[in-house]
């Protein structure tokens, strides 16, 4: 959770294999939908994240878990999402979709900002490769997906946002494709599990996750660049 405000029931909206999505409701007609990190406690399915940003301004928004942490990989991860908006889309109009996560989650929003045509994906510290050698903070956990047939995460055609902290994550941010519609934020200063919530901690989550709900690009750069955040140049 990334919110102070009153406590929400969630609502289930569907469950395939590890893959769950709750719901929490709003009249807007933009949809967040936030995908879960691999989460602190390995014995219990990860819990929601980004609820209070994803839902601020009336927003609806759905929030994805992988019990199994699979990366996307276990079946079922297009269908699960497919059935909750086709659900919701009965409910009430739906014009605009944005992904959003961070780590694992962050890897699953470019995913299905690929599968979904989102609008604009928010990825807060992104994996490049998760077959890396060289990578091994996460091994207990990638090496059970078997085949990796998506090792790396595509760039959907909306608007791209990658966020990266380079203390610990500069294998993963400097290995990412550079192309118009992708903007990638890089944060000298920060880690990987550290940078969101420096970003909080600075009241400033909430503001990144609803100018990439609404669409406001410059707003982001301001932001993001006032939090300390770098802009990647694209090669001339």
């Amino acid at each position: 959770m990334d919110s102070a405000g009153p406590v929400r029931s969630f609502e289930r909206l569907a469950e395939f294999g590890p893959h769950a999505v709750d719901h929490l409701p709003g009249p807007s007609d933009t949809l967040v939908i936030a995908f879960a990190s691999i989460g602190h406690d390995a014995t219990r399915p990860p819990s929601p994240e980004f609820a209070g940003s994803a839902t601020a301004g009336g927003r609806p928004a759905l929030f994805v878990t992988d019990a199994d942490r699979s990366w996307t990989h276990a079946p079922g991860f297009a269908e699960v999402l497919e059935h909750s908006i086709a659900t919701l889309r009965a409910r009430q109009p739906i014009n605009r979709i944005v992904t959003v996560g961070k780590s694992m989650g962050a890897f699953a929003a470019l995913v299905a900002g690929d599968i979904l045509n989102a609008d604009a994906t928010l990825a807060f510290s992104p994996q490049y490769r998760i077959d890396d050698p060289h990578e091994k903070r996460w091994r207990d956990w990638t090496d059970r997906i078997s085949p990796k047939t998506r090792p790396v995460p595509p760039l959907p055609k909306g608007w791209v946002i990658l966020c990266h902290g380079l203390q610990d994550d500069a294998i993963h941010a400097l290995n990412f494709p550079q192309r118009d519609g992708v903007d990638h934020l890089i944060f000298p200063g920060h880690t990987h599990s550290g940078l969101t919530a420096h970003l909080k901690s600075a009241g400033l989550l909430w503001g990144l996750v609803d100018a990439a709900a609404k669409g406001d690009r410059r707003r982001f750069i301001r932001l993001a660049v006032g939090a300390g955040g770098r802009r990647r140049q694209l090669p001339r």
